[in-house]
């Protein structure tokens, strides 16, 4: 086993901090070799409020995952979320040099690296670039361009972007717990990778991730991420909405929610009530079923109707045939599909990260609350095989060169790198300068 083939994902959330170590079996499913969960108190709504707390959750949740595993956690590839994330649509082209030999893998990887370079509003920048469709010589929708022939070729991107202060934020917390961070990784992306199927995606899906602090959304069809959306609710101010609404104190609050909360209050009878034990001798408290799930759906209804504000944003609503995916901690509740369905029309089910999971994997993480932490290794591990394709192509290239020439094959100066340059190596960057000045 070595080592570099073992990935770990760090999901940095508003309710819980998970740390998964996984790697890739012979039969292409994800063997989970340990994981550590610790209760996140310096996050709020996805972003870091106080890098103490963050720091004290994460090493918690790192140090169980490393006993368990008994591998030395050094490097992470963590999610980023929260309200500051947005995405928008741009088109890079890149004329050839050489248009009477195949379209190669570097190029294409160029025409990438060329949208990280696009300026950005202050205080911001790219976190990912992710290529829909390729457009060579003006011939349209085509999805893979490599060992084509053309002299340009063009590519509509979907590009994703995010504050930097949120990820330095982030990079800082990593650093102090004593890691490395290897890449940052939008969560709903990650959460998708780990719960939806190549099936659904053609067909045209909507992932929606319920987490603590928000919901996260992407919108796949025709196997292409056309829509990513980040809305600053999730199940911590439902909890809030019952501590206010039956004036109790918040461990209650989130204790009832997930005993006995519904998301259809026209499921629950009001005869039906649980006992809430009183604070200093004061008496119990009565709430019933009812009633807390007419609270529940209140908030569930206007979660779910921001979601499908972003459905009908995309331009795409009649087209997803594979409907609604709700996953994370919050699709537990009881009745949400339900009541997502009534709200938008579609058909909806609940995601599992369990398929691509090995057998033997503790029943615990094959939960919708896992997703994202299991998506993370997931795409981990495909972006750790995409720079070993890499290097191998660019050695390859060489040694054709030195072969036919007798002399290297000289490679442009932003291909020579191992990993592409992304959000990461800015934020990284900055980060480093800061700690000069």
């Amino acid at each position: 086993m070595k080592t570099a083939e073992i990935i770990v994902g760090l999901d940095i959330g508003t309710t819980k901090i998970a740390c998964i170590v996984g790697r890739r079996n012979e039969n292409g499913k994800i063997d989970i070799l340990g994981h550590g969960r610790s209760e996140s108190i310096g996050v709020k709504r996805g972003m870091v409020s106080n890098i103490e707390d963050t720091v004290n959750s994460i090493k918690k949740a790192v140090e169980e995952a490393s006993i368990k595993s008994g591998v030395d956690i050094k490097y992470v590839n963590v999610g980023i979320a929260g309200q500051h994330i947005k995405s928008l649509q741009h088109r890079g082209s890149l004329v050839r040099e050489t248009h009477d030999k195949e379209i190669n893998r570097l190029e294409i990887d160029k025409l990438s690296n060329d949208m990280y370079k696009l300026s950005m509003t202050a205080g911001e920048e790219i976190i990912d670039v992710i290529p829909q469709d390729y457009i060579v010589d003006g011939e349209q929708g085509i999805k893979q361009p490599v060992g084509m022939q053309g002299n340009k070729i063009e590519a509509n991107f979907h590009v994703i972007i995010g504050q930097t202060a949120a990820a330095k934020n982030i990079l800082k917390c990593v650093k102090r717990a004593g890691l490395e961070m290897v890449d940052l990784i939008l969560e709903p992306i990650a959460s998708a990778e780990s719960v939806l199927s190549d099936e659904e995606k053609e067909a045209g899906v909507v992932l929606v991730d319920i987490g603590g602090g928000t919901t996260d959304i992407a919108i796949f069809y025709d196997k292409i991420i056309r829509h990513t959306a980040v809305i600053p609710f999730g199940g911590d101010i439902i909890t809030e909405d019952i501590r206010e609404g039956c004036t109790i104190i918040k461990k209650h609050a989130e204790e009832v929610k997930i005993k006995f909360g519904s998301a259809l209050a026209s499921e629950n009878r009001d005869d039906e009530v649980v006992s809430i034990p009183g604070i200093r001798g004061r008496p119990p408290k009565e709430i019933s079923f009812r009633n807390l799930a007419s609270i529940i759906q209140a908030r569930m209804e206007e979660i779910i109707e921001h979601v499908y504000y972003e459905i009908k944003n995309s331009g795409l609503e009649r087209k997803l045939i594979a409907g609604i995916v709700l996953t994370g901690g919050g699709a537990l509740m009881k009745h949400i599909d339900q009541l997502s369905s009534f709200l938008t029309g579609m058909e909806v089910r609940i995601g599992y990260p369990n398929e691509h999971l090995a057998k033997g994997t503790p029943d615990e993480l094959a939960s919708p609350m896992y997703a994202t932490g299991i998506g993370l290794v997931i795409e981990g591990i495909k972006r750790y095989d995409f720079e070993v394709e890499m290097d191998k192509m660019k050695e390859d290239a060489e040694d054709v060169g030195l072969k036919k020439q007798k002399t290297p094959v000289t490679i442009p100066e932003d291909l020579k790198e191992k990993k592409r340059q992304s959000y990461l190596d800015k934020i990284i960057r900055i980060f480093d300068r800061d700690l000069i000045e």
